[in-house]
């Protein structure tokens, strides 16, 4: 008997053990040979909103601690403070920024006439038919969050956003306190392009739409 219970506390044991190894089995992440510095800096190059440090640590693998002391010394590189070498930076034409609760890399304010310049007018080519639709329903429902608009149109709107951004035609109007999202609203250059003075003179949508007397047996 006394056997028995020796071999119980073994097995119970051993069962300690592997709950505890997979307790503490590494989250995944990047590989060890990537620093964390640049795997946040590819993360944050494609992102549409801030980013919460935990988020950025649950993309890479590691504790919040650490993805903190690398956002603080990418805002140390980007801004151009010397290395701890003593080697001067290089104060970089963007900056990571703490929005909204989250981090994400903007434009400098002083070269956003630069950029404004080159959008208006060194890269005219036309919009596509979803940067156009998605660019309606800013118009329509400003403000409104992406995931506002992914919601009526059916589809990811990530890369149309970037563009309209890009092109100057929406901009950033707030950041959602609670949930972080932002709200896109429409520029005055759109007005300009639609040849117009105010959202009011948008054409109502009511009289275009389908009023279904004749039923939707063909709707698809």
């Amino acid at each position: 008997m006394a056997s028995d219970a020796v071999n119980t506390d073994a097995v119970n044991t051993d069962a300690a053990d592997v709950g505890v190894a997979e307790t503490e089995a590494p989250a995944p992440g990047i590989p060890e040979h990537i620093e964390v510095e640049r795997a946040l800096e590819a993360i944050l190059m494609i992102v549409d909103e801030p980013q919460s440090l935990v988020g950025l640590a649950s993309a890479v693998g590691r504790p919040v601690k650490e993805v903190r002391a690398a956002i603080a010394e990418l805002v140390a590189d980007y801004d151009g403070e010397a290395r701890p070498d003593g080697t001067p930076g290089t104060r970089r034409g963007f900056e990571l920024r703490e929005v909204g609760g989250g981090w994400r890399i903007y434009v400098r304010g002083e070269y956003d006439d630069v950029v404004r310049d080159y959008v208006q007018t060194q890269n005219p080519a036309k919009l596509s038919q979803a940067a156009l639709e998605t660019l309606a329903v800013i118009a329509y429902k400003q403000p409104i969050s992406r995931g506002a608009i992914a919601s009526i149109r059916a589809v990811n709107v990530d890369s149309v956003v970037r563009t309209l951004l890009g092109r100057g035609l929406i901009t950033e109007a707030f950041t959602d306190s609670e949930t972080g999202a932002i709200h896109y609203e429409t520029t005055e250059l759109l007005l300009t392009q639609l040849g117009i003075n105010t959202l009011e003179e948008l054409p109502q949508i009511s009289p275009l739409l389908d009023d279904g007397s004749a039923g939707f047996d063909d709707v698809r």
